[in-house]
């Protein structure tokens, strides 16, 4: 019944939903691109027929959401990439 619970769409589609609050809730993009991939994967298994076990599932989603940190870290990167440095103290 388990695995059977991870080939449904809606499912997929209700944890992205609930990463993405989560995200609300803890910002720093930490959960953002598991909700993104989660949603991709219910796009997934809407559209196409084809229902793998839970391990190729689990990679797909794993793949899915590197994916999603990569482009999510390029397009919320600082500008050209700068860190702000603190070299002294205010109290000084």
């Amino acid at each position: 019944m388990m695995g059977q619970l991870w080939t449904i769409w809606w499912v997929w589609l209700s944890a992205g939903l609930a990463l993405a609050v989560l995200e609300v809730f803890l910002p720093g993009f930490l959960f953002l691109g598991f909700a993104a991939a989660a949603a991709v994967m219910a796009l997934v298994f809407l559209v196409l027929p084809w229902a793998p076990g839970l391990a190729p599932t689990l990679a797909i989603f794993a793949i899915l959401s590197l994916i999603a940190w990569m482009i999510l870290r390029r397009v919320f990167r600082a500008p050209n990439d700068q860190t702000r440095y603190i070299d002294e103290d205010i109290n000084q």
